[in-house]
């Protein structure tokens, strides 16, 4: 039997690999794991949930913020880039880079055939150690289907919106995303 070896990577290490890159990588304590490319869909709908939250949080002190961001998870020692993060106030640089944040209140993903089960377990598992975090949307792509999770004081509520005549609201940051602008431009 032949055993291969992976290579470790120091946090370092995977920094100056990524400012070179062409493509987006995570890092996940060691490994650096290549982010696929998405798809029309996908990009559709991430950059609709990041315009039109834009437009509803202009003069308020939300931002939001596109998936060019890594945000880094420090207990799980994780380097991530979601679909859309909003933050409440100034995004915090992790150790004043200018390329890593730590405390957004709201997260979007946008799933993937290959990551939607990552994206609902174990980075949702890992995103609830940032303190900050209080609510994380899961969008379907070939549905008009979200889930929606908010912190409560027992624990993690989820809410589920389907079809297009819906509107999600959005406690932690106060505004209602409208389903047929999260889907707008989308064919099923």
């Amino acid at each position: 039997m032949i055993s291969t070896i992976k290579r470790r990577y120091s946090l370092d290490e995977y920094r100056a690999i990524e400012e070179k890159a062409e493509g987006r990588s995570e890092y996940r304590d060691g490994e650096i794991v290549p982010m696929p490319g998405g798809t029309l869909k996908h990009s559709r709908i991430s950059g609709n949930i990041f315009a039109f939250s834009k437009f509803l949080l202009r003069d308020t002190q939300f931002e939001p913020i596109n998936s060019d961001l890594r945000l880094w998870i420090p207990e799980h020692r994780r380097g991530v880039y979601p679909d859309v993060m909003i933050f409440d106030g100034e995004p915090q640089l992790n150790a004043e880079r200018l390329d890593e944040v730590l405390n957004p209140t709201l997260i979007v993903e946008v799933l993937s055939p290959s990551t939607a089960d990552y994206d609902r377990q174990s980075k949702f598992r890992m995103y609830r150690s940032i303190p900050s975090f209080s609510e994380y949307l899961l969008v379907e792509q070939d549905e008009p289907f979200v889930e929606r999770y908010s912190k409560q004081p027992e624990g993690w509520l989820l809410s589920d919106f389907s079809g297009l005549e819906v509107s999600i609201s959005l406690d932690s940051v106060a505004i209602a995303l409208s389903m047929a602008e999260i889907y707008r431009g989308v064919v099923f």
